[in-house]
């Protein structure tokens, strides 16, 4: 029997172990036995695209022009947030001679401070727009990244019997894609080991998007408990009121997850959210390691924020008894990586100490007695990572090998693990009083000197 000081380095992995392969099983089974999306009529909403940009130059012209193309009925609203480059001048030009694209313009100080004020200027000045007496519950309100590319279907499938067609229904989330993870050259001016990284950091982005989140979302379908995300995110404009009615504004001014947060606000105030993984938005993946982490510690970081309505979700009478779980397990995925990264810390240092001073501790010793149960152990954690690889390439790079999803899969193993890193630099963040947030620079964009993703 390891000594009690010990017992908790072997019995906390197989606890969190346990927890994600439920989830993971979840998620799986969801995605795998997701019934056929049935699409509805589009005519019998009104829909209104809201696109944030700061510093959006290089993309947001091709973005409004698509969204325009694809979807001639409905009103594109760019928010421009104080931007120091062309954005405010070329929306202005597809402005002008196109009456359904709309530039609301914001500037410091009241700027640049956070995507949800500046969402919340733009559901501001839809009010004032609408005509006196607009059924609010018709109008759909969908949020697009500034390179983000929407599919043509997507209208008809938020819909549907299961997503808008329900009247109950205030939110939907579509899936995500990675719309560069085919580029052979993500950085033409660099040499090949630098370009096969990046590639496959790009691929298992598409990855993590294309199934394994999905998969939790489909899950999420199940437990009532689906999260919005910033891209892609379609709300009901009568769910927004109640959001704002209850809580003063429908997003939260400086909230670094104000997606997920939004998500959580419609659960409370009694509308259903759902995710609709048969259509799409694509965006960029980031190829670089640096961007990558700045970007999920913001992400990080938001996931910590919104622990505190955990009170909240667990006393509404809205949220159902497996949904409270779920959203409990989602808040606690952070903490979880930093108590896991502050164990296998002092394990190691332990051993270290040990191999120094040439003397025996309990932790080398109950390791070392363990070892078949964590090699099992390592074996169970890598599996469920491995096994989306076939999936993903069943339903998205059907020209690629077997053996080459398999690595994929692995790859996604050990990509996973900058979760630890995000969430002890987010948690870092927190205890230093470091909320700001900034965009994450794009991948057109050129270098330039600062933050790219975050702020003091």
């Amino acid at each position: 029997m390891p000594a009690p000081s010990t017992a908790v380095l072997v019995v906390h992995p197989f606890v969190l172990l346990l927890g994600f392969l439920l989830y993971w099983a979840g998620a799986r089974r969801s995605y795998l036995r997701r019934p056929p999306v049935v699409p509805g009529d589009p005519a019998r909403f009104d829909w209104h695209f809201f696109v944030p940009c700061r510093d959006e130059e290089a993309v947001v012209g091709t973005t409004v022009t698509r969204l325009r193309t694809d979807f001639p009925a409905a009103d594109v609203w760019v928010i421009d947030d104080d931007s120091d480059d062309g954005t405010g001048a070329v929306v202005e030009s597809l402005a002008a001679t196109d009456p359904r694209v709309h530039l609301v313009r914001r500037r410091r100080p009241d700027a640049r401070t956070g995507k949800g004020a500046a969402l919340n200027a733009a559901y501001d000045r839809l009010g004032a727009f609408l005509p006196e007496g607009t059924d609010r519950s018709r109008v759909v309100v969908c949020v697009v990244d500034a390179d983000g590319r929407l599919d043509p279907r997507a209208l008809e499938l938020v819909s549907g019997p299961a997503a808008f067609g329900d009247p109950d229904v205030g939110g939907v989330q579509i899936g995500v894609r990675m719309r560069n993870a085919g580029d052979p050259r993500p950085f033409p001016e660099r040499g090949r080991p630098v370009n096969a990284a990046a590639r496959l950091l790009v691929r298992v982005q598409d990855m993590e998007f294309a199934v394994s989140n999905a998969g939790m979302q489909l899950l999420r379908n199940r437990t009532g408990s689906t999260g919005l995300g910033g891209n892609g995110q379609f709300t009901r404009l009568c769910a927004l009121d109640r959001i704002g009615a209850a809580e003063r504004r429908p997003w939260r001014r400086g909230a670094l997850l104000e997606d997920y947060e939004l998500g959580l606000h419609m659960l409370l105030a009694g509308y259903r959210t759902t995710h609709v993984a048969d259509t799409w938005v694509s965006q960029e993946a980031l190829p670089s390691a640096r961007r990558l982490l700045t970007q999920r510690t913001r992400w990080a970081q938001g996931n910590l924020q919104c622990v505190r309505y955990a009170p909240r979700i667990v006393a509404s009478r809205h949220v159902p008894g497996r949904g409270v779980l779920e959203t409990l397990y989602t808040f606690v995925q952070p903490l979880a990586h930093l108590v896991t990264l502050a164990l296998s810390v002092l394990v190691l240092g332990v051993l270290a100490v040990g191999l120094v001073r040439g003397q025996d501790t309990g932790v080398t010793a109950t390791l070392s007695a363990q070892w078949p149960l964590l090699l099992v152990l390592a074996a169970v954690s890598v599996a469920p990572f491995v096994l989306w690889g076939p999936v993903y390439r069943r339903d998205h790079a059907p020209d690629a090998s077997f053996v080459r999803s398999l690595l994929w899969g692995l790859a996604l193993w050990l990509y996973a693990y900058h979760l630890f890193v995000v969430s002890a630099r987010a948690f870092a963040r927190m205890l230093r009083g470091r909320n700001g947030w900034a965009k994450t620079r794009r991948n057109a964009e050129p270098v330039t000197a600062g933050p790219v993703a975050l702020e003091s």
